[in-house]
């Protein structure tokens, strides 16, 4: 039976032997520890269960059941729980046990959210879009620069649950972070919510930077001597990324503000100074972005105007080359209609003369054409 049939068992968190009874069948079922990346991501959906009191680890086992019954009896302290793309049937026990909202339960389990903040009752939810800098060698029109993924946060009175979707985002060296600053991780679950956001804007900033390097390297390229030969596809592959990142950053800026300006029961007020610091980190990197949009969308217009150049030079030399072969073309052409009566048809000088000021003309138009830049 998985653990979220098991949990499911639970009625009431008063009722202490049906928790044990639930503990003992959990027991059954393998756990692996997803906080680090080079762990595998097969097993359970829990990656960690761990109980924290007076800003320090609480030792023991990762029992989920155990570990929930010993802090509610103690009413001190919080659980941190962390999944890992948990299905809807390993949820659904969870979401019994700590009185889960349903679409709350339902967003954290299908994913592919916006970021935002809700408060259902007691508990807080909010949710978070991590982002990635996709590393490459040359950026190319099909290069993925940014990958994304999202963390949903459950905050209650005595518990955090972090659900984490996506191939990057791992909270294992934040809450290793947490565990070293015990004055921080003292004043509660609210604490861990701060540092999940900070953690998330965190890899905005890096992200942001590093696509700077990107567009630093198109620009160079758009305006070096052969821009018109630029690949308009890797400006495109850029927007189309920026976009991808803007949909993260953009949307998170309300409940950011919404956590360090409004009152919220289970956000501690000294709390809510860490979450304006945050504001401030998050509207840098939004500000950054829409330079950067505007600066794509100046870099694919001046690439454009320098491919209409290109072509317009293209043209005129076209046009020009066109000019001078049309003096043989056209004296050809009257010598061509085959007339008994035409002027020095029988002179025995006429051919070289005919040759010599079709030359001359040509070369006048050559040198004419030069000189004003045509060829």
């Amino acid at each position: 039976m998985s653990m979220a049939g098991n949990l499911r068992k639970v009625t009431a968190l008063g009722a202490v032997g049906g928790l044990r009874k639930v503990a003992r069948l959990t027991r059954r079922r393998a756990r692996v520890d997803l906080s680090h990346p080079a762990r595998s991501p097969l097993g359970s959906a829990v990656v960690n269960c761990v109980a924290y009191q007076d800003g320090a680890r609480v030792p023991g086992g990762r029992d989920l059941v155990d570990t929930v019954e010993r802090i509610r009896k103690s009413d001190e302290g919080f659980v941190w729980l962390g999944l890992h793309e948990p299905t809807a049937r390993e949820f659904a026990g969870i979401a019994e046990l700590f009185d889960l909202h349903p679409l709350a339960v339902e967003d954290a389990v299908e994913a592919h959210q916006r970021p935002k903040l809700e408060r259902y009752g007691e508990t807080l939810f909010a949710v978070f879009k991590t982002v990635c800098y996709v590393e490459h060698k040359e950026l190319t029109a099909t290069s993925e620069v940014v990958d994304t993924g999202e963390i949903m946060v459950f905050v209650g009175h005595d518990f955090v649950i972090t659900v984490r979707h996506g191939r990057h985002g791992s909270l294992g060296p934040l809450r290793e972070e947490l565990e070293a600053d015990s004055f921080q991780l003292s004043k509660g679950p609210a604490a861990v919510l701060h540092a999940i956001a900070d953690h998330v804007v965190d890899d905005y900033v890096n992200v942001t930077d590093s696509l700077q390097e990107d567009i630093d390297q198109v620009e160079a390229h758009v305006f070096a001597e052969n821009g018109a030969r630029a690949d308009a596809g890797r400006i495109y592959q850029l927007k189309r990324e920026l976009l991808e990142l803007k949909r993260a950053v953009v949307p998170l800026a309300r409940p950011v503000q919404e956590l360090a300006t409004r009152p919220i029961r289970v956000v501690d007020p000294e709390i809510q100074a860490y979450f304006r610091d945050v504001s401030d980190h998050l509207l840098r990197v939004t500000e950054q972005i829409a330079a950067f949009d505007e600066l794509l969308n100046s870099i694919l217009q001046a690439h454009l105007a320098q491919v209409t150049v290109a072509q317009n030079e293209d043209m005129r030399k076209i046009t020009a080359w066109a000019a001078v072969i049309a003096v043989p073309t056209m004296v050809c052409g009257v010598y061509g209609m085959n007339f008994d009566n035409m002027p020095e048809l029988h002179w025995r000088f006429g051919y070289p003369i005919v040759i010599g000021v079709i030359s001359l003309a040509c070369l006048v138009l050559y040198r004419g054409f030069r000189r004003n830049g045509w060829l």
